[in-house]
C-alpha cells in the first residue's frame, strides 16, 4: 500500500492491487481447470480404449465362424478337365471322376438370303413363338440336321413371342428383334460364303437336353418357310438345320452315372461345385477335398494378434514410468482392470461340449511372462491333422448333431453351451393339391386356359398355353411356369412344384410348415387341370422337443423355447427323417465367439465404458457448473475489492489535502516559521 504522500493527488494503483488480490481469490478456479484436464484425458484414454476393443471385437467376431478354421479346398488331378471348389458344406474325400460328354446349347441356321437389309415377305405383322423343350426318339440327319419321326416335350418354362412386321421385316432386323425381346434364345447373322450368303443362326441361351427350340410363325409366309421348325414334326416342318445338338453333361462319380444340363455341378457332391471343361473317357481323374491347414494356422495367429493388439493397448494406458515418474492416463483404473481380467479368464478357462480340444494350451497357445499369447505352430498343426472341426470349436460358436438331417440354424445370446437330446413327434409338410382325377390335355384358348390360384396366402389369376400337351408331366410343367412367373408369387419368393403320376397332377408348395398351402380356387380350366374333387391339404409345421422340454416349430426350424433350458433359443433345422428320437447336438461357444460377445457387452450404451465416461461427462459438467458460480463470485469480490481501495484511495487523497492545508496554515503562524526552523 502507498505511502501517504504530501503531493495532493490519487495515491493508490488501485488495479494493480485488485489484480494481485485477484490472482490469490482465483487459484480455485486454476485447481478447476487442473480437474478438467485430469478428466479430459481419461476421456480422451477412454476412447483409445473403446477403438482397441471395437478392432478386437472385429477381429473375433470374424474368427468367431468355424469356416475360418474348417476351409477345405478341392483339386483335380488334372486341372484341365475339371475345376472344382469347395464350400462350407463340403466334407473331406476323395473321388474317382470320368466325363464322357459336356452340356451343350443347341444352334439352329436358316437358310442363306443375298442380304442382310433386304426386306423378307410382305410387312405383315408376323409373331414368332420360341418355346423350349426336350427331342427325344426318332433319328437325326446329321448332312440336313434335321429329324425324323422325334418328339418334342416342352420343358414347361413357358413360351414367348417376337412381332415381325414391316419395321423389322429384313434379317438384320428379325436378329434384333430377338435379341431385344430377352428371349432365352439369342441370334446372330453368319456369312458362309455361298451365293446367299447371310443366314441366321439361332442358339439357345442354355446348356442342357430341356432346351431345345420349337418356333411357331403366325403371319407372314415368307418368314414362316425361313423360321418355322417343328422338330416332332416331318423333316419338311424343320426349315432351319440343327448344326449343334442340345445336350446333357454325363459323367460318373465313384461309377454313379450323372447326368447335368450344366457344365457347372453344385449338387453332385455335397458342398463341392464341379465345372466341366473337357471329357476324359476311360481316363478317370481323382478330386480330393481336403482340409486346408494354412487357413487354420493363419486364423489361430491371427486370434493371437489381437489379443496381444489389445494386452499392448491396455499395457499403455495403464502403464507407469518409473523414470519420468509419468503414469498412463488409466493407471489404476478399475474398468480397464476388468477388461483385463474377465478377457483373461475366458481364455484360462475350459470350454464345454467342444469336443475332443477344451483349451488353447491343447491347441499350442498360451502365456508368456510379459502376459502376451504365444502360438506353438507345430502343436497346432498335430491338433488340425487330429480332428480340424474339434479344432475349429475351441475358437467359433459351433453345434454338431449326431443325426445327418438335423442342421444347426443359430442359437441366441441366452443358449448355454452343452449336448441336448432331439426328439421329434410331427414332421414338417408343404401344402399340396391333388387332383381327382387324370388331367385333361387339351387347352383351349378362352375356354379352359384359366387358372385362380392361392399360394400361401396370396392369390393370382394366371393363364396356360393354349396346345396339345404330350403328356401330364408336360402339363404339370406349364402349371408350375406359369404360377412360378406370377408377379403375385415371384416377388414374395413363392413357388409350386408341379408333378403327375397316372395322369393326375399334383402342385406342391415349396414353402414348408403352416404358411405352406396351394389350391386352384377357380378360373375356367381348374376342373380340367384337377377335377371335381380335388385335395387340398396345408402344410404343418416341425414339432418336437430339445432338451427334453416342447420347442417351437416354425416350417423345418425347430426352436427350444423353454427359458428354464439351457438350450433356451437354440435353432435346429430338420429337413427329412422320421419321428421320433434323432440323437444330439452339441452346442459349443468357442473362445473368439465369447471373446467377441464380451466386447460387445463392453462397447454396449449401457456398458461399463459408456458408465464411466457419462459419470466423467457429468464430472466435467459438474466442474463447468462450479466455473460459473465461482466466477459470479469472483466477479462480486473484485466489485467490492475496487469499491473498498477506491474509497481508501480518496480518503488518502483527503488527508493528503488536509495535511497541505494545515502545513500552509502552520507556516503562517507568527514566528512558527522561525521557531521550526530553529531560530
Amino acid at each position: 500500500m502507498a505511502a501517504v504522500s504530501g503531493s495532493g493527488g490519487a495515491t493508490l494503483d488501485v488495479n494493480s492491487i485488485v489484480s494481485q488480490l485477484m490472482q490469490v481469490e482465483s487459484r480455485p478456479l486454476a485447481r478447476l481447470d487442473q480437474k478438467e484436464a485430469s478428466y479430459q484425458a481419461k476421456l480422451s484414454a477412454y476412447g483409445s480404449l473403446s477403438s482397441a476393443i471395437s478392432s478386437f471385437q472385429s477381429a473375433m467376431g470374424t474368427l468367431a465362424s468355424s469356416s475360418k478354421f474348417l476351409a477345405l479346398k478341392a483339386a483335380a488331378s488334372d486341372a484341365d478337365v475339371l475345376a472344382a471348389s469347395a464350400g462350407a458344406a463340403a466334407t473331406e474325400g476323395s473321388y474317382s471322376i470320368e466325363i464322357t460328354t459336356l452340356a451343350q446349347q443347341q444352334k439352329l441356321a436358316a437358310t442363306g438370303v443375298a442380304s442382310v437389309s433386304a426386306t423378307i415377305g410382305t410387312g405383315a405383322s408376323t409373331t414368332l413363338t420360341f418355346d423350349l423343350g426336350t427331342i427325344s426318339g426318332g433319328s437325326f440327319d446329321s448332312g440336313t440336321g434335321k429329324y425324323t419321326g422325334a418328339g418334342f416335350t416342352s420343358s414347361g418354362n413357358g413360351t414367348a413371342s417376337v412381332t415381325i412386321d414391316a419395321t423389322n421385316n429384313t434379317l438384320a432386323g428379325i436378329r434384333d428383334a430377338i435379341n431385344a425381346a430377352e428371349l432365352d434364345v439369342t441370334a446372330s447373322i453368319v456369312n458362309d460364303g455361298g451365293a446367299s450368303p447371310y443366314r441366321l443362326v439361332l442358339t439357345s441361351a442354355s446348356t442342357g437336353a430341356a432346351n431345345s427350340m420349337k418356333i411357331s410363325v403366325s403371319g407372314d409366309a415368307t418368314i414362316s418357310s425361313l423360321l418355322a421348325h417343328d422338330p416332332q414334326g416331318a423333316p419338311a416342318a424343320q426349315n432351319l438345320s440343327e448344326k449343334a445338338t442340345a445336350r446333357n453333361a454325363a459323367l460318373t462319380v465313384d461309377g454313379l452315372s450323372i447326368s447335368s444340363d450344366t457344365n457347372t455341378l453344385t449338387e453332385v457332391i455335397s458342398g463341392v461345385t464341379l465345372t466341366l471343361k473337357q471329357t476324359n473317357e476311360n481316363s478317370p481323374l481323382t478330386l480330393t477335398v481336403a482340409n486346408q491347414s494354412d487357413d487354420a494356422r493363419n486364423s489361430a495367429q491371427a486370434f493371437v494378434d489381437a489379443y496381444n493388439a489389445l494386452d499392448k493397448s491396455l499395457k499403455t494406458l495403464t502403464s507407469y514410468d518409473a523414470a519420468t515418474k509419468i503414469a498412463g492416463p488409466l493407471q489404476g483404473d478399475g474398468t480397464t482392470r476388468l477388461v483385463r481380467s474377465s478377457i483373461r479368464s475366458i481364455l484360462s478357462d475350459t470350454l464345454t461340449g467342444a469336443g475332443a480340444f477344451t483349451t488353447l494350451t491343447e491347441l499350442g497357445i498360451g502365456f508368456q511372462r510379459d502376459g502376451s499369447l504365444e502360438l506353438d505352430t507345430d502343436k497346432l498343426e498335430e491338433a488340425i491333422a487330429s480332428d480340424a472341426a474339434d479344432v475349429a470349436a475351441v475358437f467359433a460358436q459351433t453345434a454338431r448333431a449326431t443325426d445327418l438331417l438335423v442342421t444347426y440354424s443359430g442359437a441366441s445370446s441366452s443358449t448355454k453351451p452343452g449336448t441336448y437330446a432331439v426328439n421329434i413327434t410331427q414332421m414338417a409338410t408343404r401344402g399340396t393339391a391333388l387332383g381327382g382325377s387324370a388331367a385333361g390335355l387339351t387347352i383351349t384358348g378362352g375356354v379352359n386356359d384359366t387358372l385362380e390360384v392361392s399360394l400361401d396366402g396370396y392369390t393370382a389369376t394366371v393363364t396356360l398355353a393354349a396346345g396339345v400337351y404330350a403328356s401330364a408331366d408336360a402339363l404339370a410343367l406349364e402349371v408350375q411356369s406359369k404360377i412360378n412367373s406370377a408377379g403375385a408369387f415371384s416377388t414374395k419368393n413363392r413357388s409350386i412344384a408341379g408333378t403327375s403320376a397316372a395322369g393326375v397332377i399334383t402342385l406342391t408348395s415349396a414353402t414348408w410348415g403352416s404358411e405352406s398351402a396351394i389350391s386352384i380356387t377357380g378360373g375356367n380350366g381348374a376342373a380340367n387341370l384337377l377335377g371335381a374333387s380335388p385335395t387340398n391339404t396345408a402344410g404343418v409345421d416341425i414339432a418336437g422337443t430339445i432338451d427334453g422340454l416342447a420347442a417351437t416349430g416354425t416350417g423345418q426350424t425347430l426352436t427350444a423355447a423353454d427359458d428354464e433350458s439351457d438350450a433356451f433359443g437354440l435353432r435346429l433345422l430338420i429337413s427329412g427323417g422320421s419321428i421320433g428320437a434323432r440323437g444330439t447336438v452339441s452346442f459349443s461357444q468357442g473362445y473368439a465367439d465369447q471373446l467377441e460377445r464380451l466386447a460387445s457387452e463392453y462397447l454396449d450404451s449401457s456398458g461399463a465404458i459408456a458408465n464411466r465416461t457419462d459419470g466423467i461427462g457429468d464430472s466435467i459438467a459438474d466442474i463447468d457448473d462450479q466455473r460459473d458460480r465461482l466466477n459470479i463470485r469472483l466477479a462480486l469480490i473484485e466489485q467490492r475489492y475496487r469499491l473498498q481501495f477506491t474509497a481508501l484511495d480518496r480518503m488518502l487523497s483527503s488527508m493528503n489535502q488536509t495535511q497541505m492545508f494545515l502545513t500552509q496554515q502552520m507556516n503562517n503562524l507568527p514566528g512558527f516559521s522561525d521557531n521550526s526552523s530553529g531560530g
